[in-house]
C-alpha cells in the first residue's frame, strides 16, 4: 500500500476524530498481533448485565494513544522537553500496554496461561514486535518497564492517574451508561505537569481528582465488581478447568486449533517461548465462545451446564456480604447440591463456590497522586483535599461472595 494513502485519522465515539501521528505507528497498529485485540472484549462478560458493554481491547488502546497525545502536547507547552523519539515511544508504550490480555480480557487470566500476568505477556509481544520493525520499539519497551532515566514517563504508562486509566473510566462509562464513571479525561489531562520528573497535577486541578478517585469507587462497586459479572467470570474460569480435566483424561473436545493446543498443554511462566506467545496471538474471544456453544451438548454434564449457564444467562445465584459465610453453612449448600443433583463431591465444587473481591480507589503507598500547590509546594491530594470522603477512598473494602443453584 502506497504510504501516501495510509489512513491517518479513526472516528472514536468518545472523543471524536483520533489521528494517527506516524507511519510507524500505523504499521504497528496494522500489525496481526494488535488487529487481534478488536476480538478481545475490554470488559469480559459485563454485557451479561450492561448489554452496551461489547467494546474491545481495541477502542481502548487507541484512546489511551490519543489521550497521550493530548498530555504530551501539554506538558511540551509547559516548557516539559520532549523530543520526537520520545513521544513515539510514549505513544508506542500506551498503545501496546494491553496487547498481552488474553479472551475476555481479566476473566481468564492466569486461566489459559498459567502463572504469567497480562503486562508479561505485552511485554513479550512489545520484544517481538521489536524484532520484526528493527529495533524502533526499544525506547518504547525502556519506559513500559520503567527503566527510562525519566520517571514521569512510566507514571504516565503505569500510575494512579494514567492514560490506561483516564480512557477505561471514561469509555466504559459511556458503553455501559453508567454515569458515575464519566470524568473529565481531558481537563484532567490540561492539569498535569513535571516537578523533579515527578507527575503532579496543578491545584486548580483538585476538584477533577475527587471526581476522578470517586467515579473509579462507584465504577468497581457498579460494574467492574458487579455480582452478575463476578459470577459469570467464575464460571467461566470454571468451564476452561473443566475442560483442561477432560482433555487430559482424552477426552476430545470440539474447539479451535490455537485453543487445543493450551487445553492440551500447560503452559505457565517456565515454558512460554516464541511458539506458544504466536500461539496464544491466534487466541480470542470467539474461540471460547464457539467452543462454549459446541460444549452445550457434550455428555459430560458439569462441561455442559456450565457452558449452558453462560450462553443463555442463567446463571448461579451469588449472594455478597461483608462477612464470609460460615463453614458449616457452605457444607450445607454442597451437601445439598450434591443429592440435589446426584453430583460426585469434586463435581460440587463447580457449583458452589466462594471467594472474596476487594476495591481501594486510592492506594497511598503506591506512587501517589500529588498536587503542585501555588506556593510550589508538592504534596498528597488526600492532604490537600477538603473532600472528607477522599481519605475513605483510600482504605481498602473486601467483600464476600457465595455462588450455588438458583434452585436451592
Amino acid at each position: 500500500m502506497n504510504s501516501t494513502h495510509k489512513l491517518k485519522i479513526l472516528n472514536d465515539p468518545i472523543y471524536g476524530f483520533i489521528t494517527i501521528p506516524n507511519e510507524l505507528i500505523f504499521d504497528v497498529i496494522q500489525h496481526p498481533y494488535f488487529q487481534r485485540l478488536r476480538r478481545v472484549s475490554q470488559m469480559g462478560l459485563t454485557y451479561l448485565v450492561y448489554p452496551g458493554a461489547h467494546h474491545t481491547r481495541f477502542h481502548h488502546a487507541l484512546g489511551c494513544m490519543h489521550l497521550m497525545n493530548k498530555a504530551i502536547q501539554v506538558l511540551r507547552f509547559k516548557k516539559i522537553a520532549i523530543s520526537e523519539e520520545e513521544a513515539t515511544a510514549l505513544l508506542l508504550a500506551i498503545l501496546l500496554h494491553d496487547i498481552g490480555h488474553g479472551p475476555f480480557s481479566h476473566a481468564m487470566e492466569h486461566s489459559i496461561v498459567e502463572g504469567i500476568t497480562h503486562e508479561e505477556i505485552s511485554l513479550a509481544f512489545m520484544e517481538e514486535l521489536n524484532k520484526k520493525f528493527n529495533g524502533k520499539l526499544s525506547l518504547a519497551i525502556q519506559i513500559f518497564k520503567g527503566d527510562y532515566p525519566r520517571n514521569f514517563f512510566n507514571q504516565l504508562i503505569s500510575s494512579q492517574l494514567d492514560m490506561d486509566r483516564a480512557d477505561y473510566l471514561k469509555r466504559d462509562s459511556f458503553y455501559t451508561g453508567v454515569a458515575e464513571g464519566n470524568i473529565n479525561s481531558e481537563r484532567l489531562i490540561t492539569m498535569l505537569n513535571v516537578v523533579n520528573d515527578e507527575l503532579v497535577v496543578e491545584e486548580k486541578g483538585i476538584y477533577s481528582i475527587e471526581k476522578f478517585l470517586l467515579a473509579r469507587r462507584l465504577m468497581y462497586w457498579q460494574v467492574y465488581l458487579h455480582k452478575t459479572s463476578l459470577v459469570a467470570e467464575q464460571l467461566l474460569v470454571r468451564v476452561l478447568k473443566r475442560a483442561k480435566e477432560l482433555t487430559q483424561k482424552n477426552i476430545d473436545l470440539d474447539a479451535s486449533k490455537p485453543f487445543k493446543y493450551f487445553l492440551n498443554h500447560q503452559i505457565n511462566d517456565t515454558n512460554f517461548t516464541l511458539e506458544q506467545l504466536k500461539t496464544f496471538a491466534l487466541l480470542d474471544d470467539y474461540d471460547i465462545m464457539a467452543a462454549m456453544k459446541s460444549w452445550m451438548s457434550h455428555e459430560d454434564v458439569v462441561l455442559s451446564n456450565l457452558c449452558k449457564m453462560i450462553i443463555n444467562r442463567d446463571l448461579l445465584k451469588i449472594s455478597i456480604s461483608s462477612k464470609s459465610i460460615s463453614k458449616e453453612d457452605f457444607n450445607k449448600l454442597k451437601e445439598v447440591t450434591k443429592k440435589k443433583y446426584d453430583l460426585e463431591d469434586y463435581e460440587v465444587e463447580y457449583f458452589v463456590f466462594k471467594s472474596s473481591v476487594s476495591n481501594q480507589a486510592y492506594d497511598s503507598d503506591k506512587t501517589a497522586i500529588n498536587l503542585l500547590m501555588k506556593n510550589g509546594d508538592v504534596i498528597d491530594v488526600t492532604d490537600a483535599s477538603d473532600h472528607l470522603n477522599l481519605k475513605t477512598l483510600a482504605k481498602p473494602v473486601k467483600k464476600y461472595f457465595v455462588c450455588y443453584p438458583k434452585e436451592l
